[in-house]
C-alpha cells in the first residue's frame, strides 16, 4: 500500500470524500464549518519536506459564510527527543527560509524577547511568522490604549522594531523555534556557519510528556535523579568501572526504564561518564558521553589528518559542546548535534552519514527522491556528497577533520604517545563572548561567592531583628 493510499484510508469516511486529484494527490473532504455550522470543504495533501519529514497540509473553506482556515500537522509520530533551532537572520534569503511550526512549538524573536503563542500550526517562512506576530500585536493596540495605556506604550517600540524587520531595516536579529515533539523545523542552508544556524536535540522532561499526553507513570517524576547503587558502596563515591542505574522515563514509549552510567578514565585526558539507555518495553536504545572535571580557561581546537585505515580506527571523543568540520568532506557538525560520542573516526563519520541521510532522503527512502520539492541539482549534489563520505569511511579518501570545543572536552587518540604525533595538531583558543553566554559561564561566579552568601545571611538576620523590634513596639 502506498503512502497516499494509507492517508486516504485514514481520512476517508463513507460518503465524505468529495474528490481526489490523482495528479496532485489533493483530497477534498466535506466537513462541518465551526463558524456557521453548515458544510464546507477540507482539502488535504501529504507532502514530503526536504531535509525534514512528511507533513499533512489541511485547508478549510466554507462557501456559505466564506470562513477559511489552514493548518499543518506531522504525518509521523512524536520524535524521541525535542528540538530547538536558532537562526541569525542577516539578509533576505534568511527571511524567506521555510518554517514548520507545530501547535505545541514556541517561536521566539530572541532579539526583542517576544514569542508566538502555542496553539497554532503553520507552514510558512521566517518573514511569515514575524508578519503574524506584528499583525497580532498591532491590531489590538487601539483597545490597549484605552484599557491598558502602560502596556500600549511598552509594546510600541517592539511593534516598531518588528516593522523594521519586515521592511528589511532591522538586520541582524535572532529567532528560535523550540518544539518538545521534535516536529517543527527551520530550513538549513549549505552556507550556514556554526554560529549562524544551530539545531539542538534535548530529552523531554516528565512534565513535557504529560503536556503532550504521552506520560505513562504519573509518579515517574518523583523517582527521577534517584541513583540505585550497591549497598557496599558509599553514596558519595563513584567508582571507576562500576555501572550505576538511574530510574527514568523512556523517550520512546514513556514507560519506566533505567539509564546506566559508568565512569571511565581516558589515558592522557580526563575522566568521562558513559550514559546508555535500553528500554525493555519498546527496544529504544541510545548512548551518550559526558566529561567531568573543572571548566578550563580556554577552548581547544584539534586537527587530525586521516591518511589510512589505521587513522580511521583512532578513538575519538566528541563532546556535546564540540563542533566538527572538514573541508575535504564538506561536512560541518554543529555543537549539540549527535550529542556526546566516544567512538572511532570511522564510527563518527558513519553516524554523521546515517543521520544526514535520514533527514534528507528519509529512513525508508531507497529511491533518493529526497522529497516532493527537492530540485534535481540538489539531489545530484547530495548524491555526490554521500558518495565522497562513503569513500572516506572505506579508507579510499584522505581528509582532515577539525574538532573545535569551547569546553576543551574533546579528544583524539595519539598513536605515537609519548612521542609527538605529527598528524595531530592541538591548539588552545580564547572563547568568544557568545560561547561564554551559551555555556552559561558569564553568569557563573567562581570566586568570592562565600562572602556574598555570608553578607546576604547577615542582611536577612538584620531584617528579622528589625521586624521583631517593630512588633514589640506595636505591642
Amino acid at each position: 500500500m502506498s503512502a497516499d493510499d494509507t492517508n486516504q484510508s485514514q481520512f476517508q469516511k463513507p460518503g465524505d470524500l468529495v474528490e481526489r486529484d490523482d495528479d496532485t494527490g489533493v483530497m477534498q473532504v466535506e466537513s462541518l464549518c465551526m463558524n456557521c455550522h453548515d458544510n464546507g470543504v477540507t482539502r488535504i495533501l501529504l507532502l514530503r519536506v526536504p531535509f525534514f519529514r512528511d507533513i499533512i497540509l489541511e485547508s478549510f473553506e466554507c462557501e456559505h459564510c466564506h470562513f477559511k482556515d489552514n493548518s499543518v500537522k506531522s504525518a509521523g509520530q512524536i520524535q524521541e527527543k525535542g528540538s530547538k533551532y536558532t537562526l541569525d537572520v542577516e539578509n533576505e534569503d534568511d527571511l524567506q527560509r521555510q518554517v514548520i511550526r507545530s501547535d505545541v512549538s514556541t517561536f521566539k524573536v530572541e532579539s526583542l524577547g517576544i514569542e508566538m503563542p502555542k496553539g497554532e500550526s503553520q507552514l510558512t517562512t521566517v518573514e511569515g511568522v514575524i508578519q503574524r506576530i506584528h499583525e497580532s500585536l498591532s491590531s489590538e493596540q487601539p483597545l490597549r490604549k484605552a484599557q491598558a495605556p502602560e502596556l500600549h506604550d511598552a509594546l510600541e517600540p517592539i511593534i516598531a522594531n518588528l516593522k523594521k524587520m519586515l521592511d528589511r531595516e532591522g538586520y541582524p536579529f535572532t529567532v528560535s523555534l523550540d518544539d518538545p515533539t521534535g516536529n517543527s523545523w527551520i530550513a538549513p542552508n549549505t552556507t550556514d556557519t556554526t554560529n549562524k544556524y544551530k539545531r539542538r536535540e534535548y530529552p523531554r522532561s516528565h512534565e513535557q510528556n504529560e503536556e503532550l499526553g504521552i506520560a505513562n507513570d504519573p509518579e515517574a517524576v518523583q523517582n527521577e535523579g534517584q541513583t540505585v547503587q550497591p549497598d557496599e558502596l558509599d553514596d558519595s563515591e563513584i567508582v571507576d568501572g562500576q555501572v550505576y542505574s538511574l530510574p527514568c522515563e523512556c523517550p520512546g514509549c514513556t514507560k519506566p526504564c533505567f539509564v546506566n552510567m559508568k565512569k571511565v578514565n581516558i589515558p592522557y585526558f580526563k575522566e568521562v561518564y558513559i550514559w546508555s539507555t535500553n528500554c525493555d518495553h519498546c527496544g529504544y536504545r541510545t548512548s551518550e558521553v559526558k566529561t567531568g572535571g573543572e571548566v578550563p580557561d580556554k577552548g581547544k581546537r584539534i586537527t587530525l589528518s586521516v591518511e589510512n585505515e589505521v587513522d580511521l580506527a583512532r578513538d575519538i571523543l566528541k563532546s556535546d559542546t564540540c563542533a566538527l568540520h572538514s573541508e575535504e568532506l564538506e561536512v560541518t557538525v554543529q555543537p549539540g548535534t549527535l550529542g556526546g560520542r566516544f567512538t572511532t573516526v570511522e564510527g563518527l563519520l558513519t553516524e554523521i552519514r546515517d543521520q544526514l541521510h535520514g533527514q534528507i532522503f528519509d529512513v525508508d527512502d531507497t529511491t533518493g527522491s529526497g522529497g516532493d520539492s527537492m530540485a534535481t541539482s540538489d539531489k545530484d549534489k547530495w548524491t555526490r556528497f554521500f558518495s565522497r563520505l562513503d569513500s572516506a569511511i572505506n579508507g579510499e579518501l584522505k581528509f582532515v577533520i577539525t574538532l573545535e570545543d569551547p569546553m576543551a572536552n574533546s579528544y583524539v587518540q595519539d598513536l605515537c604517545s609519548p612521542a609527538p604525533d605529527h598528524q595531530i595538531t592541538t591548539e588552545e583558543y580564547t572563547r568568544t563572548e557568545e560561547e561564554e553566554e551559551e555555556l552559561g559561564l558569564k553568569d557563573m561566579k567562581l570566586e568570592g561567592y562565600e562572602e556574598e552568601e555570608k553578607k546576604e545571611d547577615e542582611e536577612e538576620e538584620e531584617k528579622k531583628e528589625e521586624a521583631g523590634n517593630n512588633d514589640e513596639q506595636k505591642s
